[in-house]
């Protein structure tokens, strides 16, 4: 029932931006805690960055200062604007609720930093 949409990764050079967009059908955003993660090759799937249905947010140290969670509750999607990008952003990037049993997954979005 629910379905998760990534879109906007792309291919860029260190220190550019990207703006990521994750559109979600059967639930309403503004109710559910959201998150972002990535995975790269050979490595575990990490956790990015959160927004509570509070509205707090939270991100892991090595994105601090540089993505931005948001989320637009006309359109129920979730946003990750990504700036000053590195070479270890490079993964496939994902949206799902933050609670304990996860949606489906989507098929995520390739972001490549490369020079």
């Amino acid at each position: 029932q629910v379905q998760l949409v990534e879109s906007g990764g792309d291919l860029v050079q260190p220190g550019g931006s990207l703006r990521l967009s994750c559109a979600v059908s059967g639930r309403f955003v503004s109710m559910y805690p959201m998150a972002w993660y990535r995975q790269a090759p050979g490595k575990q799937r990490e956790w990015v960055a959160l927004l509570t249905s509070a509205g707090t947010t939270s991100y892991v140290d090595s994105v601090k200062g540089r993505f931005t969670i948001s989320r637009d509750n006309v359109k129920n999607t979730v946003v990750l604007q990504m700036n000053d990008l590195k070479p270890e952003d490079t993964a496939i990037y994902y949206c799902n609720t933050h609670i304990y049993v996860k949606w489906p997954w989507g098929q995520g979005t390739q972001v490549t930093v490369s020079s």
